[in-house]
């Protein structure tokens, strides 16, 4: 996504298309507790789940979307929020773990340079050596007011380090993921000061972290699936607020969550 102008303003969402190869990457593999890939992947319906979610961004919450074909060669490329984060004018292209994942960053960056962003390469600070960096954007929420990075099979001190030379307009804090493949596997932002976490036990380790680490105070909502916990806030056009989630079959126990499972982190 692009142009922020207040938090969780947006004008365009970036997606890409779930390719024919999908779930042949290894990638649902690295998951924490995952099934092997084989027995899990239904392409079908992750083609369907996208042509959802492209339909509300676009129907619903008014933005204008960005399309990048698939690309069979590149199975997990789906995962676009991960080759690049963006805040205001600036996107930072990152650097996948995995090394054949690299190579999904080129349609991403085409496209944020059509924008007239200020494009930042990882690995292109000091002479193009990247001192082993990595970092996905499954592993950094940005709250509005900071960035959390979380430290994981994925992203690395390093990569947190040159997000933090990127965005020096925020403090950044790195965190344990604890509980989850990623970050935003366990946490993710329900809306303005509002942070949505799973309530099992590492995300709690986390959460703790982040009280430790951060001067701002939040809302924290606690749901009691980990698919629930991930989801993204937008405010859309007429200043309607829309917070996009997993559907109900998903995460059936967080759909009646409330403001009684709301406290303050502080």
């Amino acid at each position: 996504m692009a142009n922020v102008c207040t938090y969780g303003r947006f004008t365009h969402a970036i997606v890409r298309g779930v390719p024919t190869s999908f779930g042949r990457g290894g990638e649902d593999r690295a998951e924490e507790g995952a099934e092997p890939a084989a027995a899990t992947v239904d392409l079908a319906k992750a083609q369907r789940q996208f042509g959802v979610l492209t339909g509300a961004l676009r129907q619903k919450v008014g933005l204008q979307l960005i399309e990048i074909p698939p690309d069979p060669e590149l199975p997990d490329s789906w995962r676009v929020e991960d080759v690049a984060v963006i805040q205001g004018d600036t996107a930072l292209i990152t650097r996948p773990f995995r090394l054949q994942r690299r190579a999904e960053a080129e349609a991403v960056r085409r496209v944020v340079s059509e924008l007239s962003l200020t494009v930042v390469e990882m690995g292109a600070e000091e002479g193009g050596d990247s001192g082993g960096a990595t970092l996905e954007g499954s592993d950094v929420l940005f709250t509005g007011r900071e960035f959390f990075v979380g430290i994981s099979d994925h992203t690395n001190y390093r990569g947190a380090e040159v997000l933090a030379d990127t965005f020096r307009d925020f403090a950044v804090s790195t965190v344990p993921v604890c509980g989850g493949a990623r970050l935003k596997n366990i946490c993710s932002m329900g809306g303005p000061d509002t942070i949505v976490i799973s309530n099992s036990d590492g995300a709690k380790k986390t959460l703790r972290m982040m009280e430790q680490l951060t001067d701002h105070r939040y809302e924290v909502l606690a749901v009691p699936e980990d698919a629930a916990a991930n989801c993204i806030y937008v405010r859309g056009a007429n200043q309607r607020d829309f917070l996009l989630h997993r559907p109900a079959e998903e995460c059936p126990e967080s759909m009646e969550v409330g403001p009684r499972n709301e406290r303050t982190l502080q």
